[in-house]
């Protein structure tokens, strides 16, 4: 199934397309509509440009990816692509796991608890948008087997994969890595990330068989 990546309007009305709830009333979009809507009307009116990557919505700045909303089953989120680096007194942002280096996930799961802490979200938000504008670096610790950056935004835009390849036996979390690094040419490894997807989502290695019944 293709992911829907038209425009945000269908994402609240149809969802992410990435699997078979699409345009059914189970897709995990629906379940938390009206917080997505409000903080879409919040990053608007940060004057981020809005576009659709990965299925769902992003907010970038110059191009750049600052922030993307995101629907888990648990919850729906914001995803700081550079969390790692933004002031967080209140300890709001979470990381979407161990090999996430530099996203950190925000989590509601309702207005109410938006608006407990909209002057937090606010502050990270500026924070967020300035750390861009700057064209500051994150710097974080060398990785053991460093993630290609566009297998690092991969996982940082969708909860669910980074999830799974979290899961997976550190053998096969380094054939992904590798298959993806092989790639010399910046398109060539974003198609291959794709093609990864699902095998990380079935726990798989590259080119890994399926056992027989």
């Amino acid at each position: 199934m293709a992911m829907n990546n038209s425009s945000v309007d269908a994402y609240l009305q149809d969802g992410c397309g990435r699997c078979e709830k699409h345009q059914t009333p189970q897709c995990k979009v629906h379940l938390w509509t009206p917080v997505l809507r409000s903080l879409r009307a919040r990053l608007l009116s940060s004057g981020l440009a809005e576009t659709m990557k990965w299925g769902q919505p992003c907010y970038t700045l110059d191009g750049a990816n600052v922030v993307m909303l995101a629907s888990l089953m648990d919850s729906c989120a914001l995803s700081f692509f550079k969390g790692a680096a933004l002031a967080d007194p209140e300890a709001l942002l979470v990381s979407p796991g161990p090999n996430s280096r530099f996203a950190r996930y925000l989590k509601l799961r309702s207005v109410e608890e938006l608006q407990r802490h909209a002057a937090a979200i606010d502050a990270l938000l500026v924070q967020a948008i300035e750390l861009e504008r700057a064209g500051i670096r994150v710097e974080a610790p060398p990785a053991s087997e460093p993630v290609p950056a566009e297998l690092s935004s991969r996982l940082a835009a969708d909860a669910e994969l980074s999830a799974a390849f979290e899961a997976l036996t550190p053998g096969r979390r380094r054939s992904h890595i590798l298959h993806v690094s092989g790639a010399k040419q910046t398109e060539t490894r974003a198609r291959r990330v794709e093609k990864c997807v699902p095998e990380i989502l079935a726990g798989r290695g590259v080119n890994e068989r399926l056992p027989r019944a």
